[in-house]
């Protein structure tokens, strides 16, 4: 009997303590068991590097330790050199602007910035002087991407280091218009970030990357990375940093270029993972030693709490980190450079973060699609189709705030529109650059993502504000979309006259050859009305030609200085006082000349192409 008793009660017990182990087991948020993570993470990797992702270094923390430090792929692939998680540097793109807002954040707490003030109030008399509304910026404004600016490519990144301006001088060079009213939209912004720094520097009389190296990367030992690699201190982080990639097709990577900014503070860090993991542990201290950034704990809580949301059902912004709409709340920010991408993810509630840096650009199978994995989604609730808007409602077409709406690159952002279409009453697709995601409805005009493209998970949840029956705008947390501001129709008007014009000038030099030999050989006398529709072709020819070649260079490298495109927009104004010129000696020798009536027609037909090009370079601001 007593050896019956004892059997049962070992029995019982090793389930009770197989239960507890169970129980404490540590996994990632998403569910993973931690001692798997690695097997996992390995099997996802190996699905994508070389074919989609050239390479790259992940960490991974659980409660402040490490528990994932590994590289994947080729830190240079043309000599087949594996990528060193310890000691690979790589450049951290935007998630360097995590570390302006920790600066700000530590002037917040000595009293030295009050994020509800006027930042003119910082700035030199005068600083900003493409303000467009009298509404205060303030420094919340900064760091919520709400400040109004337009998007300004020009003379923000170069391929080579030697044309980089000091901080002051880089944001005046490359101010941008502000086209919307401050607080009302959000339009992520370079210039933002790089302008708070400018006013960290202005407080401190400190150069902004000498701050950061006192008061982040030294208190919490970061030692292989850099703020400020233009300046060529350091000579080890440079031999050890990765060559970085462009995918060309799946398995066919090109070597790219490096990155300089004069506006560094806004994605200029170059490091390795392990110094990034540094970082992530600072924002989730175990213990109040472990508190290195602030003083107060409290600035540290404050920080990582909501400073701006459309909608309480959608992730907004928390001081400069991008809430994520996981399985627990994330806070994190991505980052793109022209050859290498980004993800830096907590998970404060879970104690848990992901750091994944790639040397490829516009990677994200792996920066956002392993995070994904390794975080989890939130399940989506049963919802009443009967409280809900028809999804109907939602379908347009839609601009990013974060373009350009000055010069002639605001054409570019017409061509790649956000298009959403509805799929039932409470589903909706939403496509972009021939990338696509379904997202349903979960609460009223409240979308989140269910499939699709790893492109669309930073926005995997939307809010369309709704006004007399209309989509006003398109919420997510790192950035807005506006309804088309141009009617479709005079859209398709433009590309139609465009590619008439492009025909008939690139045409018309032959054709104009033709007749003239033609003529020659039938011994037909010059006249002058002649020579001058010829000079007009000419000219509209050369339109043509100077279009093409700003696009092509454009296209080939968009990271220039507009001093570089600067002669072909004054080409464009010359040009078209030649075809005034010419037009106007055509029309004083119109009456003089004898001209058949099918002359007359050609001739009238060169004059009206070149003013509906000169009307199409106006509307699309090709002078400017």
């Amino acid at each position: 009997m007593n050896k019956k008793i004892s059997i049962i009660l070992i029995i019982a017990l090793s389930l009770f303590f197989t239960e507890t182990i169970y129980a404490n087991e540590l996994t990632t948020p998403s569910g993973i068991s931690i001692s798997d993570v690695e097997r996992f993470v390995d099997d996802y990797a190996h699905e994508y590097i070389g074919e989609t992702t050239a390479g790259a270094s992940i960490v991974i923390l659980k409660d402040n330790k490490v528990v994932l430090s590994k590289g994947y792929g080729y830190g240079d692939i043309e000599n087949q050199i594996k990528i060193n998680p310890n000691t690979a540097v790589f450049e951290w793109g935007s998630v360097s602007k995590l570390f302006v807002w920790v600066s700000v954040m530590q002037l917040v707490e000595q009293g030295k910035i009050d994020l509800d003030e006027d930042i003119n109030r910082y700035l030199p008399k005068g600083f900003l002087t493409k303000l467009t509304y009298d509404d205060p910026i303030t420094m919340l404004d900064l760091m919520n991407h709400t400040a109004g600016f337009e998007e300004n490519i020009f003379d923000t990144g170069y391929a080579n280091e030697y044309r980089v301006k000091s901080l002051e001088e880089g944001l005046k060079i490359a101010e941008p218009n502000q086209v919307y009213r401050p607080g009302k939209v959000v339009a992520y912004s370079n210039y933002s970030t790089s302008l708070a720094a400018y006013i960290v520097q202005l407080i401190t009389e400190q150069d902004f990357n000498e701050y950061v190296d006192e008061h982040i990367f030294q208190k919490l030992g970061i030692l292989d990375s850099t703020s400020y690699l233009s300046l060529g201190r350091n000579e080890q982080i440079t031999k050890n940093k990765v060559n970085g990639y462009e995918l060309i097709e799946e398995g066919d990577f090109k070597l790219s270029t490096p990155y300089y900014m004069s506006m560094y503070p806004s994605g200029e860090i170059n490091g390795t993972a392990p110094d990034l993991a540094k970082f992530a542990m600072a924002l989730m201290p175990q213990s109040e030693n472990e508190n290195v950034l602030f003083e107060d704990k409290n600035t540290l809580v404050t920080m990582l709490s909501q400073s701006y949301a459309i909608n309480e059902n959608v992730p907004g912004i928390a001081h400069g980190f991008w809430e994520y709409d996981g399985k627990f709340k994330g806070l994190t920010h991505g980052g793109n450079t022209v050859s290498f991408s980004s993800n830096f993810h907590i998970v404060p509630e879970e104690n848990f973060a992901v750091i994944i840096l790639t040397n490829q650009a516009s990677e994200s199978d792996i920066s956002y699609g392993l995070t994904k994995e390794l975080v989890g989604e939130k399940e989506i609730d049963e919802v009443k189709l009967a409280d809900l808007p028809n999804s109907q409602i939602t379908e347009g077409t839609y601009l990013t705030t974060r373009r350009m709406k000055s010069g002639f690159l605001n054409l570019y952002y017409y061509l790649l529109p956000l298009t959403v279409k509805s799929l039932n009453a409470n589903e909706i697709e939403v496509s972009l650059v021939g990338m696509k995601a379904n997202y349903v409805q979960t609460y009223p005009n409240v979308y989140k993502m269910t499939k699709g493209s790893t492109m669309f998970i930073l926005t995997n949840v939307l809010y369309f504000s709704i006004e007399d029956g209309e989509v006003k705008q398109i919420s997510t947390s790192i950035s807005d979309y506006l309804p088309l501001d141009k009617n479709i129709f005079w859209l398709t008007i433009s590309a139609v006259l465009f590619i008439y014009c492009l025909v008939y000038f690139i045409a018309s030099p032959f054709v104009l050859i033709v007749i003239s030999i033609l003529n020659r050989r039938r011994k037909k006398p010059s006249i002058k009305i002649r020579k001058w529709v010829y000079l007009l072709n000419i000219v509209g020819t050369a339109f043509i030609v100077n279009i093409i070649l700003l696009v092509i260079r454009m296209l080939s490298n968009s990271d220039r200085g507009y001093f570089e495109v600067f002669p072909q927009i004054v080409a464009n104004y010359v040009l078209t006082i030649l075809s005034v010129v010419f037009i106007i000696f055509i029309l004083v020798n119109w009456k003089k000349a004898t001209l058949m009536k099918l002359q007359r027609a050609i001739y009238l037909l060169s004059i009206v192409t070149i003013v509906i090009l000169i009307f199409l370079l106006i509307t699309w601001q090709f002078y400017s």
